[in-house]
């Protein structure tokens, strides 16, 4: 049995489809798992041991459909569900299951304030896509293999060795991130040292919040490559982080993560931490939130009392928590 999974983005979404390619892999006899992204994502399945091969897209939609073509699959996992991947659909006619997004559910929930999608994980509304072929949840984390071997000598100062917060200070949009001025007072009340990880989009904010903080804090942010990120989050006591790609990452190593959310809400996304054994998950009720799916560039009111008022002493108490 030959199976192709496709998922093209984003981060988060690629990382929560790792636990439906090993179950795939595991509880069909002899299958062969392929999967097909987008190459800036190809990291995400680079060493993952449950996947047979990894497809590109190509510039050019007809050059990826002659390649899936050429592949001769038994059946396709269509995880996006979008216009592209119904072209490859209609124009491979290989048999397909398809994740079922909920569009219509999840924009009256969005305009209206309403709770019309169901709490159900990201990975579990994935696997239902596969149920008919007897594929079944095996309760395990999502896959993460990083690439080379690290050291924490050569990538923070002395000051962190013994043991460290992560803090992924970065997301996408302006509105999931906490302000600069929040981190900072968050920051003191934290016993550990603190790494600041994100991109180079972020790198101001930790130079900020670590000029601050003096050497309590180190800003790693476009210092450190993703693989090297990855690796320190994995080394962490604690992670504290917004809904970015990191922060979900960070769930395969099975640490203490404190999930922050400002303008979104896990609940619609179905994206909360995913089966790790000590979570929390940060966010206040207002009338106004969630204002999007996935994060604008600034508050529509203007006040973003979603972060600027997020009670920060039970994060700081979750991280400092046995420590």
């Amino acid at each position: 049995m030959k199976i192709l999974v496709i998922r093209f983005s984003s981060m988060g979404d690629i990382i929560y489809t790792t636990p439906v390619v090993r179950c795939l892999k595991q509880q069909l006899p002899n299958a062969e798992v392929h999967f097909l992204t987008k190459p800036a994502f190809r990291y995400i399945y680079d060493n993952n041991p449950y996947l047979d091969k990894l497809l590109l897209l190509k510039p050019s939609l007809g050059e990826t459909i002659i390649d899936i073509k050429a592949e001769q699959y038994d059946y396709l996992v269509d995880l996006h569900t979008n216009l592209r991947t119904s072209i490859i659909k209609l124009r491979t006619g290989i048999k397909a299951f398809t994740y079922d997004k909920q569009r219509l559910r999840k924009w009256l929930s969005l305009k209206f304030n309403l709770k019309l999608v169901p709490p159900l994980h990201l990975v579990d509304r994935y696997l239902k896509a596969v149920k008919p072929l007897g594929v079944v949840n095996d309760g395990q984390p999502i896959n993460y293999y990083i690439k080379n071997q690290y050291s924490l000598t050569h990538l923070l100062p002395a000051t962190h060795h013994e043991g460290y917060i992560a803090f992924v200070i970065g997301a996408t949009h302006f509105t999931k991130r906490m302000p600069n001025a929040k981190i900072i007072s968050l920051c003191r009340q934290i016993k550990l040292p603190i790494v600041l990880l994100g991109g180079n989009d972020v790198k101001a904010n930790g130079d900020e919040i670590a000029a601050a903080l003096g050497n309590k804090v180190y800003n790693a942010c476009s210092i450190t490559t993703l693989d090297e990120s990855v690796f320190l989050t994995s080394k962490a006591e604690r992670l504290i982080g917004f809904d970015t790609g990191l922060t979900h990452i960070a769930e395969a190593f099975n640490i203490p993560i404190a999930s922050v959310w400002g303008s979104t809400v896990p609940e619609l996304l179905g994206v909360q931490p995913y089966q790790i054994d000590k979570a929390l998950v940060a966010g206040i009720e207002l009338p106004c939130r969630p204002c999007s799916k996935f994060g604008q560039e600034k508050c529509p009111l203007g006040h973003f009392k979603c972060m600027n008022e997020m009670p920060e002493q039970p994060l700081a108490n979750f991280l400092n928590s046995g420590l």
